[in-house]
């Protein structure tokens, strides 16, 4: 490789932002990278999300391969093509579609993770299961124990829920690349989750927000009447089984979780669209639904 470079950039959310783009940037032309060179991202969701929107902006676009680390980046973050960092007014506002040319998993690098991470891409497993994988769902509604074992043995089982994850992606992807239609219902869990971790500074992980979201999805489903009552405490149950969060912290205002929707980017013609659940591996997306509605459901949620 010639003119390679080693880029390293703090963890977490709080650097997922411009500042450390430019940062990159500047690194990259001290080395003299030029448009035939390629960026690795290895590293979790923040890493892959930062390193493909530099990948897609510097010198208008160069190839990047994503390596993802965490759960969460192996089953999300890493496919699909959508990258970008944070403004002080929202996740993800700033950004760019760009596919990599190749992800490559290695499950080993779990074995390291920390529980609380490996919780956190366990939000996104019981999350795909919920759009389209009524079998992945029960897979960690019934194995949640041994997924959080996490010993050698369970190779396989951490494989099957890896792989369907992503194979729940790629056919939703695949069929609309940009986001102009069903691509949206991925977000199932995310316009309460989002807002969650925008409120919380985010101290709430994004795998934590994402749980409390599938929790206030099916409660809010269940009241416009979209769903039956008792698949909301079906979802908590399985969230709780995973080491995840079903209650938004009371230190959170519900009218400030609502307020910081207002600036989400799945918005549109100015109103929030909610994706909710009709049963397990059946959602659609909606925007019939009042602000008092969701106001209730984030108090029911644990919201103050």
């Amino acid at each position: 490789i010639h003119n390679d470079v080693n880029v390293t950039i703090p963890a977490g959310e709080p650097f997922k932002k411009l500042e450390t783009v430019n940062g990159i940037y500047s690194q990259l032309l001290s080395a003299g990278l030029d448009r035939q060179g390629t960026i690795i991202a290895l590293g979790g969701g923040v890493v892959g999300d930062v390193a493909g929107f530099v990948a897609a902006t510097y010198m208008r676009g160069i190839d990047f391969v994503q390596v993802p680390t965490t759960l969460l980046a192996m089953v999300d973050a890493s496919v699909g093509g959508k990258t970008g960092v944070d403004l002080p007014e929202g996740k993800n506002l700033v950004g760019a579609f760009k596919q990599p040319q190749a992800v490559l998993v290695d499950l080993l690098t779990l074995s390291t993770l920390p529980d609380v991470e490996f919780s956190s891409g366990m939000a996104e497993v019981i999350k795909s299961g919920l759009i389209a994988d009524r079998q992945l769902f029960e897979l960690v509604e019934s194995q949640a124990a041994q997924l959080m074992a996490r010993s050698d043995a369970d190779l396989e089982l951490l494989a099957d829920i890896v792989s369907c994850s992503v194979e729940v992606k790629r056919v939703i992807v695949e069929e609309d690349p940009y986001e102009n239609g069903r691509r949206a219902v991925l977000n199932l869990g995310h316009t309460f989750g989002h807002a969650i971790e925008q409120v919380s500074g985010y101290r709430v992980r994004h795998g934590e927000a994402v749980a409390m979201g599938l929790v206030a999805a099916a409660h809010l489903s269940a009241v416009l009447g979209h769903c039956s009552s008792t698949l909301e405490p079906r979802i908590s149950q399985v969230v709780d089984s995973v080491s995840l969060p079903t209650q938004i912290p009371p230190a959170y205002q519900a009218e400030d979780i609502y307020a910081a929707m207002a600036s989400d980017k799945k918005k549109a013609t100015g109103r929030l669209r909610f994706i909710l659940l009709r049963d397990i591996g059946d959602v659609f997306v909606t925007d019939q639904m009042s602000e008092s509605q969701i106001i209730e459901t984030l108090r029911h949620c644990g919201a103050a």
